[in-house]
């Protein structure tokens, strides 16, 4: 609401201050015109006697200015400084006495948004040879002037209302033809349902010529039942099969996909095979860690201890997903204990929960999956649980961890013995730079 009220009576500055903390949804405006509104300036600047008053008092004089004579920041102080010098306050509209004198007239200017709306917009210095040719070459009389026209002073007639107002064009905003975003940016919301996991990428390190092995870690939300795989590359000749095969490795059906970022899994190759087996393709929110925080955990408690970050050559990847498949994903969802947190009432924060870790919390991923009500309701139809418990009790988690331990390190020395040649000579020269 604007209203125009006399506040002359207004002189000191405890009423400024009561009006300033007061009445916030009042605006003031003693005049129409801009040029009226400085003279209201300066009559309050002489009012309140500005020159003498201290700093904080001049800055509650400011802000009264600002709020009620509705000029920027930046032209109140201007306009202070002027009253400082003694200057009058007069609302100066117009060329300035000292403008550059206009060279290219709004024809010209037409004449421009005509020939780039033709051309597609070039790059500068191309339309300007275009100018160029126009008037030298065919004789066109209304390049006469733009002949002249500079690459940096052609961006300077692009920016122009004149030429905004012959070239621009709007359109309609047009739907992606292959369905739109990639994705859903939200949590995934399991509800104690197993079938939601959360992936990420993991690289094995590199040299300066070649890169290292990927693997991609998978996790469920609920059971934290995982599945590791290595790909030589993170190219969708790569990823496509081996995500296939990883979801094919989950006991229970996959209900909900859930990544980061990553280029290796938005795209529209993997929204159509999630599509195609009805599963919910969800992604991590702009400054949200939380939301993929299970997977990023279990990347350096799982698979960083596993392998480390030596540099495995690209080549090894198929020998390494091998031994994931045929001995690391059972040990760690049948043999490798996971702890699982258990909400209680905050006392510290009535109406919080917080989140324990209790002794009987901590049970392996199919002991978490057995213990789930209607478990057996979300097994695929080939797959049982007491097939799965049959299928744990053939080793002791000793006897698992420690085939797990020897084939890895087999597989290891194999690909230090093959990477040790090819860097002896760089190895022996930094040895004897130590020494």
């Amino acid at each position: 609401m604007i209203i125009d009220v006399n506040e002359s009576q207004i002189r000191s500055l405890d009423q400024v201050r009561a009006i300033l903390d007061g009445t916030h949804t009042l605006d003031f405006a003693p005049a129409a015109s801009p040029g009226e509104r400085c003279e209201w300036v300066a009559a309050v600047l002489r009012r309140f006697r500005y020159n003498q008053l201290k700093r904080p008092h001049r800055g509650l004089v400011l802000r009264y200015l600002r709020r009620f004579s509705g000029f920027s920041r930046a032209h109140m102080t201007r306009l202070v400084q002027r009253w400082t010098r003694g200057q009058r306050l007069a609302w100066v509209k117009g060329t300035p006495a000292n403008a550059f004198a206009r060279h290219y007239t709004d024809e010209d200017v037409f004449t421009l948004a005509q020939t780039e709306r033709e051309y597609g917009r070039l790059s500068g210095p191309a339309m300007i040879v275009v100018l160029r040719r126009m008037y030298q070459v065919y004789n066109d009389e209304r390049y006469e002037r733009l002949q002249h026209l500079s690459a940096s002073h052609l961006y300077n007639l692009r920016r122009s209302q004149a030429y905004r107002l012959h070239h621009t064009t709007y359109t309609k905003t047009r739907a992606n033809p292959k369905g739109g975003a990639i994705a859903v940016r939200r949590a995934p919301v399991p509800e104690n349902r197993p079938g939601f996991i959360r992936i990420d990428s993991v690289h094995q390190g590199n040299t300066e010529e070649h890169r290292g092995v990927y693997h991609i870690n998978a996790v469920d939300c609920v059971t934290q039942w995982e599945v590791v795989a290595t790909v030589p590359t993170l190219e969708r000749e790569h990823m496509l099969p081996v995500l296939r095969d990883m979801i094919d490795q989950f006991p229970f059906r996959i209900l909900g996909f859930h990544s980061d970022g990553g280029s290796e899994y938005i795209n529209h190759e993997v929204a159509k095979m999630l599509k195609e087996q009805l599963i919910d393709f969800t992604r991590s929110r702009p400054r949200r860690c939380n939301d993929n925080a299970l997977a990023e955990s279990k990347n350096g408690n799982v698979v960083r201890r596993q392998f480390g970050y030596a540099y495995i050559p690209a080549e090894w990847a198929k020998q390494f997903n091998a031994f994931c498949v045929d001995l690391l994903n059972p040990f760690l969802n049948m043999h490798r204990p996971c702890l699982f947190g258990t909400e209680v009432p905050d006392p510290k924060k009535p109406g919080r929960t917080r989140r324990v870790h209790r002794p009987e919390d901590v049970m392996t991923p199919l002991e978490k999956l057995v213990s789930l009500p209607d478990a057996s309701h979300f097994l695929r139809e080939d797959i049982t649980l007491d097939q799965l418990l049959e299928q744990a009790r053939r080793q002791t988690d000793i006897e698992a961890a420690c085939q797990v331990r020897e084939a890895r390190e087999r597989l290891m020395g194999r690909v230090a013995d093959q990477i040790r040649p090819r860097y002896a000579d760089v190895w022996s020269y930094a040895r004897s730079r130590s020494a």
